[in-house]
């Protein structure tokens, strides 16, 4: 349907409703009236470029009460249906909280927001800064969000809105988690906003979100506003991997094909052995061949992107050391990206942001070549570097002042930093355990940075040449869009003490029953649990209507049916016995024995031919089945000829004459039946069969009915006027409840669910009185206050002692082992630490470790399903007490051979941890961890990791 806002004389509107009836025209206002008075006609005002179809129809959804979950590729513009949201909350009057996943992305978006909105309608909260949080639009990481929640911040009243920006982040390992805690406890009243990367399984997702969340649309764009186009560089030449093909289907370029075959039937260089009698003129062939197709140095591929207009470039290479060595080989070979006037525009910035850094430390941080590469217009981007440089060099690159950057891969997973070209060095990198292919997930993410919008009218992802490369194998990968959601939620200590102060332990099971992760596992398992809570909601009902005023009914109830159990249970034990007389009886039977059969379709006079017992059994016979006892074949006096059942012998019978059968008698012969059928009534037609005499019923003389019928009569229930009212909603009840255990079984019967893992958790917390039942424990409170990796045994370490009267630099060295891991771990090399009382209380730490990691074996508690404790890293103890004693930047960045991003990095989550345990810290007379854990705080809190704004 195509929407028309207006029809202003003159336009292709107005012409078109003038070829209209006046009826048509008058709809067509009144609609025109409709669609001016939404919110989103005052939105779409605030933008000078019109909305696509799936921003206005994820709008349209949200401004109808509905959840969204937006799927669409990077640089698409989905943040604009988080921006609406913004702008439904101040028109309604609502708060809105915009979640990012990075502290970088909060900043940009906070940055954004201010300009549209105004300072005063926006906030900030980080792990370290909080700018007006009580603004109605305050953006945020998602764990301050976690953590809002797990508190019941008051800060949540009147939230409307809740925006969750690369939601996609919840298939991270560490951090996935948070993402589901906040889609699971926001109140309901909360409309959800979420924002993902083309993700092949979104309907999975937002079936997920449906269930969990309410009525969710889903909203799912494959199309890339600018166009991508793939390209392989080899030698001297930019091919296109894709070529028009038959049909207009895309066919791999035949070039690439032949290139790689050619190149596979050449042996790589040293790898055939040359004799003496070696032509000189066959080397030079060999040469001239092997020169044909060759990989480009990256400063030759950043001249010739230079040279075909393909810059601004990103090249990802999956190493820090190689980014930075990439910069220093395009600095040596004399590149050049910028003109005097962009050398000073970029000088005058970068000095203008680095101002506060002090002139000392400059050097130690590599500022000077940093810079130079910057006013060439080349940077290095990556986790190692110092926070601040890594803002310029984005700002610069959004400016078109950087042209060139290498980059590792957390840049596609980072801010917007969108580029006309990006380029692959290698299709392998090393995933922390060996060099693996990228996926094609990978590979969407990485050249979804491609193509800007509003100013590229395409975009180029470039992959370099490498011998063995298969065009096949990169054109599956470019053409193919599985970028799955998989869930990496865990429950952890933290969680669970919170979940159950919260919820109970039983309501904290069904929560956790709801989470994606078990969604995943089994989609089933949350319908049952769904149902298994909207039972209990019907239990809560009956159990109202079935109360007596007289006494409990339930009691009452439960008497009345364990009496009915009873008499069925001993009514069941009367027939078990009676089958199993009669069978005795069927067993003594002979062939030639007259019986009468009590019962089913063949009831009366009969001759037993065969009396069905196993073979081997006096008078058996070989090949007839005994699975539910003697089967006798018979003649009927009606001439059948049966074998019968257990089930027409309902009582025992025995033989009330005997007659020969004659050696002639042919069961099949109609003639022979009817003979031997008629010879059968003769012999004993006149005989009547003994009946049966019905034995007492073991009722009659059961002690245990005797007692529930007395209990029953004496109950006060029993006299009350509406009993069998009260009763019905009781049997109601029963069988709900029955059900619900069914319901509760199934759910209990899968394997490796969240919930048992759960279980598992809440054993040992409460081994370690941390809880009891659902009662949360001072340790257990302590422990709600404490997230992070190592949450239990930061609280055991507290509750122990361990820190007391250590100094604050002391305790810094002491908290960084629980959050510090190294990149690479190296078990050769003993870990520097500090001496003294920190290096006592270091060793005491480990030996906590290894108690609970015993005893998490023993509850089956293992760090594969990512639950656990791992074991502290001592890796940054040293670098934590020098900075924290006053120890300048570079005595310590010399010392402990560390990149300055990353100091500054662990730095940052030392001293968030450190905050947690002074708010966490036993408030007990003589305990010095409070005050030290802030004096700590500041100790580490100046300098490059004062004035580092994110990290």
């Amino acid at each position: 349907m195509i929407v028309l806002l207006s029809a202003r004389p003159g336009t292709l509107e107005s012409t078109m409703t003038e070829d209209l009836s006046p009826a048509e025209r008058y709809a067509a206002a009144r609609r025109r009236a409709v669609e001016q008075a939404t919110a989103l006609a005052s939105f779409r005002e605030m933008y000078d470029f019109g909305l696509d179809p799936f921003q206005i129809e994820a709008c349209q959804a949200l401004e109808a009460g509905k959840g969204v979950l937006v799927a669409a590729p990077t640089g698409s513009g989905k943040t604009i249906v988080g921006e609406f949201a913004v702008h439904l909350a101040l028109q309604q009057g609502k708060k809105c909280f915009y979640t990012t996943p990075i502290k970088a992305l909060s900043n940009q978006k906070y940055a954004d927001l201010c300009r549209r909105y105004g300072a005063d309608k926006v906030g900030l909260l980080t792990g370290d800064n909080s700018v007006n949080s009580g603004a109605p639009v305050v953006v945020m990481t998602t764990e301050v969000l976690r953590n809002m929640l797990y508190a019941g911040s008051q800060t949540l009243l009147g939230l409307g809105y809740v925006v969750m920006d690369e939601v996609h982040y919840l298939s991270d390992r560490f951090r996935g988690a948070v993402w589901e805690e906040v889609i699971i406890h926001l109140p309901e009243s909360v409309t959800l906003v979420s924002l993902s990367a083309t993700v092949s399984n979104a309907e999975e997702f937002g079936d997920w979100l449906d269930t969990v969340r309410g009525h969710t649309e889903v909203i799912v764009s494959e199309h890339r506003p600018v166009p991508l186009f793939q390209h392989v560089l080899a030698g001297r030449r930019i091919y296109d991997l894709f070529e028009e093909g038959e049909g207009g289907k895309k066919a791999v370029n035949p070039d690439l094909t032949r290139m790689a075959r050619m190149e596979a039937s050449r042996p790589a260089w040293g790898e055939r052995r040359r004799g003496r009698n070696t032509r000189e003129a066959d080397r030079e062939r060999e040469r001239r061949q092997r020169t044909r197709v060759w990989t480009p140095g990256r400063p030759e591929v950043i001249e010739r992107l230079d040279a075909q207009g393909l810059l601004p470039a990103i090249t990802f290479i999956f190493s820090r050391a190689a980014c930075e060595a990439a910069v220093q080989q395009c600095l040596y070979a004399g590149l050049r990206l910028n003109d005097e006037q962009a050398r000073e525009q970029v000088r005058s910035l970068v000095e203008e942001r680095t101002a506060s850094i002090p002139t000392e430390d400059l050097h130690v941080l590599g500022y000077y070549e940093w810079l130079e590469g910057l006013e060439r217009g080349i940077a290095a981007h990556h986790a190692g570097m110092l926070p601040t440089f890594k803002e310029v060099v984005e700002e610069l690159f959004v400016r078109g002042l950087v042209k060139a950057v290498f980059a590792t891969e957390t840049l596609a997973l980072g801010i917007n930093m969108p580029a006309r070209s990006v380029v692959l060095e290698k299709l392998v990198k090393w995933n922390g355990e060996q060099h693996a292919d990228i996926t094609p997930g990978e590979y969407t993410q990485l050249t979804g940075r491609a193509g800007r919008r509003g100013i590229d009218v395409e975009g180029h992802a470039v992959v370099l040449w490498q011998r063995g490369m298969n065009p096949e194998h990169l054109a599956g990968l470019a053409g193919t869009r599985t970028y799955p959601l998989r869930s990496s939620f865990r429950p952890s200590y933290n969680m669970a003490v919170n979940l159950v102060e919260q919820f109970g332990r039983h309501r904290s099971r069904e929560l956790l029953e709801t989470s994606f992760a078990q969604f995943q596992a089994d989609r089933s398992v949350v319908g049952i649990s769904r149902q298994v809570q909207r039972n209990e909601e019907g239990l809560e009902g009956y159990q109202a209507s079935m109360t007596c005023h007289l006494g409990d009914f339930e009691e009452y109830a439960r008497l009345r049916r364990d009496l009915k159990d009873r008499e069925t249970e001993l009514a069941r034990q009367g027939a078990a016995q009676r089958r199993a007389e009669a069978a005795v009886a069927l067993e003594k039977l002979r062939p030639g024995d007259i019986i009468h059969v009590p019962a089913g379709k063949y009831a009366g006079l009969a001759l037993v031919l065969d009396p069905g017992l196993p073979a081997g059994r006096a008078g058996g016979h070989r090949g007839v089945e005994y699975h539910d006892g003697p089967r006798p074949l018979v003649l009927t006096a009606e001439r059948q000829v049966k074998r019968l059942a257990s089930i027409d012998f309902p009582a025992p019978v025995e033989a009330l004459e005997r007659m020969r059968i004659p050696k002639s008698f042919n069961a099949r012969s109609p003639q022979s039946r009817r003979d031997l059928a008629s010879a059968l009534r003769t012999k004993a037609g006149h005989i009547e069969p003994e009946r049966h005499r019905r034995r007492r019923s073991q009722a009659a003389d059961d002690r245990e009915i005797d007692r529930l019928r007395k209990a029953i009569r004496a109950h006060p229930c029993h006299g009350c006027d509406d009993r069998e009212d009260h009763a019905r909603w009781a049997e109601r009840y029963h069988r709900l409840r029955r059900d619900t255990k069914q319901l509760e079984r199934r759910i209990e019967g899968r394997t490796n669910t969240i919930a048992r893992t759960f279980d598992r958790i809440v054993a040992l917390l409460t081994e370690l009185d941390y809880l009891r039942g659902d009662e949360v424990t001072e340790h257990g409170k302590r422990l709600a206050r404490l997230y992070g990796e190592l949450d239990l045994l930061a609280s055991e370490c507290l509750r122990e002692g361990v820190w007391e009267q250590l100094g604050p630099a002391e305790l810094a060295a002491c908290v960084s082992a629980l959050v510090y891991e190294a990149r690479v771990s190296d078990d050769a090399v003993v870990p520097k630490v500090p001496s003294g009382g920190a290096k006592a209380a270091l060793g005491e730490t480990v030996r906590i470790w290894g108690r609970l990691d015993a005893l998490e074996e023993d509850f089956r508690i293992t760090q594969t399903e990512g639950v656990g404790q791992r074991e502290p890293d001592l890796g940054f103890a040293w670098a934590a007490y020098m900075w924290a004693s006053g120890k300048g930047l570079d005595e310590v960045l010399r010392e402990v051979e560390m990149p300055a991003g990353d100091f500054v990095r662990w730095c940052k989550q030392v001293i968030d941890v450190l905050g947690q345990i002074s708010a966490a810290a036993p408030a007990v007379e003589g305990s010095t961890v409070a005050k030290n854990a802030r004096k700590a705080v500041d100790g580490l809190l100046r300098g490059v990791v004062a004035y580092s704004s994110v990290g």
